[in-house]
């Protein structure tokens, strides 16, 4: 080879290596940005929910992050998820997107599947028309409400879903969480109480519940009803004349009358010995374990006390007693509501 080859040869050995380093200068710079585009602070200046159908795939919800402006960039997005995040599916769903958050914090939001949780809160004591009427007018629940299920077969509490659940699935899992809790609470009952049956505990829970919000009284009144039972008694509640007028259907918007104690029904215990025939409503967790441990007392009567809650007493002597304070406060109250006379005479 000449020295004229051999030169020409090393000149331009030079240019393709130089060329090389030019073209990794210039791969690494733009890795290097892409990088920075993809971890670097979004534009969103407050947290924001987003709603993700389902379906729409990677460049749909590139699209969606967009025009939500959680994200910059929708080309950004969709090549840093294919070469980051090794093929992880991103869910469809209700998300909430935190602050500035970077394409692939997003991406991660996404991946990791935490999506908006929504609550609804059934409060003891609802019959099943009433707690129908609670998820009805829950506006995040999907579909339309199922046949109504026996009465006293919700367990009320606070139930969590995520946008797209139905209100089918609210009651299912109310129907469930009735059946567990009443199988587990049964094995561990008092064995010496009045109860066939598991069904007759959610019965006497019932009435509990309707009779006291309080969590001390309730073992109490349930001692009253049982107390009662044994002894041949007419347990002679309230709320459920209540529930033998309204068919449980809606609140009494008066008071009961001595007419109403004489209502012919099965559910009336002015008129009947022993339980009802079916829960008045849906008793809580509290009011199932108050009727299947209830306190040891030999009380037969309770009555308001005019603070929320209840004067017991073990015989109709004192009941008598505890009827007249509450019947004073009564007409003390209403004195005290009275308009008052403007004559001057």
């Amino acid at each position: 080879m000449s020295d004229k080859i051999h030169h020409r040869f090393l000149r331009l050995i030079e240019r393709i290596a130089l060329l090389l380093v030019v073209l990794l200068f210039l791969a690494g710079g733009s890795t290097a940005w892409f990088w920075h585009a993809f971890t670097a602070a979004g534009p969103l200046a407050d947290e924001k929910v987003v709603v993700i159908p389902k379906g729409v795939g990677l460049s749909g919800i590139a699209k969606v992050l967009s025009d939500a402006g959680v994200i910059e960039n929708p080309l950004v997005f969709k090549i840093g998820v294919r070469l980051t995040d090794g093929g992880q599916p991103l869910h469809a769903g209700e998300f909430k997107f935190p602050t500035s958050v970077s394409p692939r914090g997003a991406a991660r939001v996404l991946i990791e599947d935490h999506p908006v949780l929504h609550r609804v809160t059934v409060a003891e004591g609802l019959t099943v028309s009433e707690a129908y009427d609670v998820l009805v007018a829950a506006p995040d629940l999907q579909g339309p409400m199922p046949p109504l299920p026996p009465e006293g077969t919700l367990m009320p509490e606070t139930y969590f879903f995520v946008l797209g659940d139905t209100r089918a699935q609210i009651v299912d899992r109310m129907r469930s969480d009735m059946q567990s809790a009443l199988a587990d609470l049964w094995v561990k009952r008092d064995k010496d109480l009045p109860l066939a049956s598991p069904d007759e505990a959610v019965t006497m829970a019932s009435l509990v519940e309707k009779e006291t919000a309080k969590d001390d009284e309730r073992p109490r009144v349930a001692a009253v009803f049982y107390n009662r039972m044994k002894k041949g008694m007419a347990l002679q509640s309230d709320p459920t004349v209540i529930f033998a007028l309204t068919d449980g259907k809606g609140k009494l918007d008066r008071t009961l009358t001595g007419a109403d104690l004489k209502t012919d029904s099965p559910y009336n215990t002015y008129i009947i010995t022993g339980l009802p025939p079916g829960p008045i409503a849906n008793p809580g967790l509290a009011a199932l374990k108050a009727v299947l441990h209830p306190a040891k007392t030999k009380e037969l009567y309770f009555v308001a006390d005019g603070t929320g809650g209840h004067a017991f007493a073990e015989t109709l002597e004192q009941h008598n007693q505890n009827v007249a304070k509450w019947r004073k406060l009564q007409k003390d109250a209403a004195d005290k509501a009275a308009p008052q006379s403007t004559d001057g005479n």
